[in-house]
């Protein structure tokens, strides 16, 4: 399925080593299933944008991926166990942070013995594999039942920067975005068509970070990233400018196609983002705010 092999339960890849259908040979497409950063936002100025912690899921040329398992990732998981067949898909975390991984415990089709799912990651912070993470968040007190609970066949892969990821013509890279958080971004490229899954921009990024992350996003056709936002103490909707212009930048410097924001403040309410769409688009036309549900085509 790749260019590497599994070494008992985990492998290490080093450097440069309701739903969509199963999508056809000639089909790129992807799909928002959670879009809020830090915490879910259950409430009722939150309905249109979702109130779901981050998960994208992705299919291009008949594979099925998900970058971050938020809250997003339970939705994802419940259409799936409608479709009431063997699934085999592959997930990728951009880091350990809780809205990135709080919805793996609650992802049903990891409990069915059928299914086989393919799990990657980058270390955390602690040095903890993605495999660690995800095992800690599910021990007593914090979770009933252990990660050994889920009788799908699990496969751990850990990461590292600038590594590649070959399933069969679909090649995922990464990179490091943003040094504090130890987080990564996924760049999925098949055929001539791309997209960048870049959720931890930073405003303040020196001029070394910022030119790697251009040159990772250089040409894609779709780029998906974060509206940087200041601490949730500090969060002041007079400056909503600051939210996007990080991600613009990168876009336009970078010539992306289309931008679509996600991961949005649990203080944005849909008026809001409202007025951020229209914002964004007098700076980028090809821009769009994500919300769950949202379907995007890639390239045809």
């Amino acid at each position: 399925m790749s260019n590497f092999e599994l070494s008992g339960s985990q492998s290490y890849i080093r450097e440069k080593s309701s739903t969509l259908p199963s999508s056809p040979a000639g089909e790129f497409l992807v799909q928002f299933w959670g879009v809020r950063g830090l915490i879910p936002t259950p409430s009722s100025n939150a309905s249109r944008y979702g109130g779901n912690t981050a998960c994208v899921e992705m299919h291009v040329a008949g594979k099925r991926l998900i970058f971050d398992g938020g809250t997003g990732l339970r939705i994802l998981g419940k259409i799936w166990q409608e479709l009431q067949q063997p699934l085999e898909a592959h997930l990728f975390f951009t880091n350990c942070q809780a809205n990135r991984i709080q919805g793996f415990p609650f992802f049903a089709p990891a409990f069915i013995v059928e299914n086989c799912f393919h799990i990657y990651g980058t270390a955390a912070s602690n040095g903890a594999s993605i495999k660690q993470c995800l095992y800690d968040q599910m021990l007593q007190p914090h979770f009933p039942y252990p990660l050994q609970v889920m009788q799908s066949e699990l496969q751990f892969y850990n990461l590292t920067s600038e590594s590649d990821v070959k399933l069969d013509d679909v090649t995922i890279t990464t990179a490091l975005i943003n040094q504090t958080q130890r987080s990564v971004g996924y760049r999925v490229t098949w055929q001539e068509y791309s997209v960048a899954y870049v959720t931890d921009l930073h405003p303040n990024a020196d001029q070394v970070e910022q030119e790697r992350i251009l040159q990772f996003i250089k040409g894609v056709d779709l780029l998906i990233a974060n509206a940087t936002y200041t601490p949730p103490t500090s969060h002041n909707h007079d400056s909503a400018d600051l939210l996007w212009q990080a991600a613009v930048n990168a876009a336009v410097n970078a010539g992306v196609q289309r931008l679509a924001i996600s991961h949005h403040h649990p203080d944005d309410h849909d008026d809001f983002l409202d007025q951020v769409e229209v914002d964004v688009k007098s700076a980028f036309s090809q821009a769009i705010v994500a919300y769950e549900g949202l379907v995007l085509t890639v390239g045809k």
